[in-house]
């Protein structure tokens, strides 16, 4: 495995370079011929546009097996999830277009929301090493959450993230709601136990959630999971945080902190659907535990490894 400063000089050097899109995302068809234009820099081993999602595993393996020092991902949350879930542990980069609705992990890696700037970022971003999460036997980027998101995630209406962006997904959620009952979540870390009642419990690796920040000092390389119900046991609760985090920024001083942790058991009553980064994967109870130092990335110029 090299350094990342060697891994650095040589994808400035030799600019190895696969891209894959996400077409079906939300700016990917669009700008998919615009992106590999002005990568004429680089040196694209292969270019690959992704237009059914059943497609994009095959596609990121077909795209490794070529060898490059980089893999540009462009998509949402889920594409670029998934990316990293291949580049776990691998010596290669990802570098992020953030073509989607909410980009959390762009924004985790301080990279602008824009096309042109995040190619800056691809031609003269400095290689990191960021943590990822496991829930279960999956990887993730983002989240591990249990609730109400699991319903919301596969039933946003692909129109609506369209036109409104990030907001559809609380929007959604409240529409969801009144069908939604709390349920009663055990968390076990360190030796510890903790129960909350809540419609919604987040399990987040980083700084964002649904686009906004959820606290002033996470961050995607800080070795922490950071754990919190959403809203309380009263639907007018879950109601209120979630425009309040949608529309307003990140939650309020007052909100519970609850926890940060690097592996945590979470049980459920009853049983409950697992939303991995936008996707099911398993039902609680599940181990959640942190893989520190897990993928190589390209941030972008204010990101601060640490």
């Amino acid at each position: 495995m090299r350094s990342k400063t060697e891994l650095q000089e040589a994808i400035r050097r030799e600019r190895r370079t696969v891209l894959v899109v996400n077409t079906r995302s939300r700016r990917g068809r669009r700008l998919f011929e615009v992106v590999r234009e002005r990568l004429d820099g680089f040196h694209l081993l292969g270019t690959f546009p992704v237009d059914h999602p059943g497609q994009l595993r095959g596609v990121l393996a077909d795209a490794i097996a070529l060898g490059p020092d980089l893999l540009v991902a462009g998509g949402g949350d889920g594409t670029v999830s998934e990316a990293a879930r291949h580049l776990a542990h691998r010596d290669i980069a990802l570098g992020v277009l953030p073509l989607g609705t909410t980009n959390n992990f762009a924004r985790a890696l301080a990279i602008p929301p824009r096309p042109a700037g995040a190619l800056g970022v691809l031609a003269a971003g400095h290689v990191v090493d960021v943590d990822l999460g496991q829930a279960g036997d999956t990887i993730f980027a983002n989240h591990a959450n249990v609730g109400l998101s699991a319903q919301v995630g596969v039933r946003v209406p692909a129109r609506l993230k369209r036109h409104i962006g990030k907001s559809a997904y609380p929007l959604t959620a409240v529409a969801r709601l009144a069908w939604h009952r709390p349920f009663r979540a055990r968390i076990t870390a360190a030796g510890a136990e903790y129960e909350v009642v809540t419609h919604q419990l987040n399990i987040v690796n980083g700084r964002f959630q649904a686009g906004q920040p959820i606290t002033s000092d996470a961050t995607v390389d800080d070795r922490l999971l950071h754990v919190y119900p959403l809203g309380g046991h009263l639907r007018r609760q879950l109601l209120s945080a979630s425009l309040r985090q949608a529309f307003a920024g990140r939650r309020r001083p007052t909100a519970p902190p609850f926890l940060a942790t690097d592996d945590l058991l979470v049980e459920t009553d009853p049983p409950l659907p697992l939303d991995v980064d936008g996707e099911v994967h398993g039902r609680t109870p599940v181990r959640i535990r942190l893989l520190p130092n897990a993928l190589r990335a390209l941030a972008g110029p204010s990101f601060v490894d640490t």
